[in-house]
């Protein structure tokens, strides 16, 4: 999982954030899956750090959309 930050995320290009959107959002997937069924993640707070990402690439998209 890359940690992104909004220096970073202002470098991608609209192409990158989509890519990098469907990437996260497929990890956040399966983590869900596996909390959902029974088992543990290695890191509890990767969850959290994938929706606040996936939060920060959304809102860069957003905003270059209403510009």
């Amino acid at each position: 999982m890359a940690l992104f930050r909004s220096g970073e995320i202002l470098q991608l290009s609209d192409i990158e954030i989509g890519e990098q959107l469907g990437k996260l959002r497929l990890e956040l997937v399966r983590y869900n899956g596996k909390v959902a069924a029974g088992g543990a993640t290695e890191n509890p707070g990767q969850i959290r750090e994938l929706r606040r990402n996936i939060a920060r690439l959304l809102t860069e998209q957003n905003r270059r959309r209403a510009a």
